[in-house]
């Protein structure tokens, strides 16, 4: 009788996999971690949370940490001394507080102009091309995000510089005689963050703009409703999760960059990054003002973000009300 079961090569042995599978040790080992629901979850979870911890937590704990000792690299044979000193020269010096207020409001005030000018590209691909175009003008958007932001910013700079497109232009068409400075101003450096940062506020809300029923909208047009009170009672409401997600991110990942303010800002610009990073790149007893200056700064950015969750509705009671 001609032997059918597949687990059994065309040698005749056994394959790895049906060999596995009867083996009385991976049967109680499976059992063990997934012989119900609940171990399953643990399980499949397991991984991501571990990662969360070594990856993410662990690393910002550390620098918690070394923020209160006295000097970091130890010297051989000289222990951990705790102080004070690292976090209280922050709030005495000027020199560092007018830094790390430009860096917040700017943060806030880069955010809002982000919104401002995502909404309306995000409204348009969700609720005015049809679908089997979105993906297509989706992927236009994003291929200058291919690259990294470094490269970005040097495709900045070649727009705004003195012999840059937009000058280039200006002085084309007669419109100005010399090349308006535009480079080492907060104009380039605020250009520069929300060209970085659009990505991260179109995608949320394409992503809800375009879950909006139309029937909504063509409900509320019935009854009387313009265009704009549509937008103002209809779509901006239910639009207000994406606002928030993208709002968020864009407020958190501008107030951590390092290569754009260095590359576009001027001496008057000068973000709180720039003064983290002076501290890790000059003598190594500095290292632990510069890690109690990120951890103030990681302080503040996660209160300003909560504040603006809790704001938006978002205090565990969800988003819509």
């Amino acid at each position: 009788m001609p032997i059918s079961d597949s687990r059994i090569n065309a040698s005749g042995r056994r394959g790895f996999w049906s060999w596995l599978s009867s083996n009385q040790s991976y049967c109680r080992a499976s059992f063990f971690l997934l012989g119900t629901k609940r171990r399953r979850f643990i399980f499949l979870a397991a991984i991501p949370v571990l990662w969360a911890l070594v990856a993410n937590l662990a690393p910002l704990l550390k620098m918690l940490d070394i923020s209160f000792y006295e000097a970091y690299p130890l010297s051989r044979g000289k222990g951990i001394v705790y102080t004070l000193d690292n976090w209280i020269e922050f709030f005495i010096l000027n020199v560092y507080t007018i830094p790390f207020l430009r860096s917040i409001i700017f943060s806030i005030i880069l955010t809002i102009s982000t919104l401002i000018l995502t909404y309306p590209i995000a409204y348009y691909l969700a609720q005015h091309l049809p679908k089997s175009k979105q993906l297509l003008f989706l992927l236009i958007l994003l291929i200058p995000f291919w690259v990294g932001e470094i490269i970005r910013t040097y495709a900045i700079m070649i727009l705004l510089g003195n012999r840059g497109l937009i000058n280039l232009i200006l002085q084309y068409f007669g419109l100005i005689e010399r090349p308006i400075p535009f480079m080492y101003t907060h104009f380039s450096l605020g250009i520069g963050i929300v060209y970085l940062t659009s990505l991260y506020m179109l995608l949320p809300l394409y992503s809800v703009l375009e879950q909006i029923p139309k029937n909504l909208l063509e409900a509320s047009a019935d009854l009387g409703a313009g265009p704009w009170k549509r937008f103002w009672r209809v779509t901006l409401p239910l639009s207000k999760d994406g606002i928030t997600s993208g709002c968020t991110l864009v407020f958190l990942i501008s107030t951590g960059f390092y290569a754009a303010p260095v590359m576009l800002g001027g001496p008057s610009s000068t973000m709180f990054s720039e003064t983290i990073a002076g501290h890790f790149n000059v003598a190594a007893d500095r290292w632990p003002v510069g890690a109690a200056f990120s951890s103030i700064m990681l302080i503040t950015t996660i209160f300003v973000a909560a504040s603006f969750l809790k704001i938006m509705g978002r205090g565990g009671k969800g988003i819509l009300r």
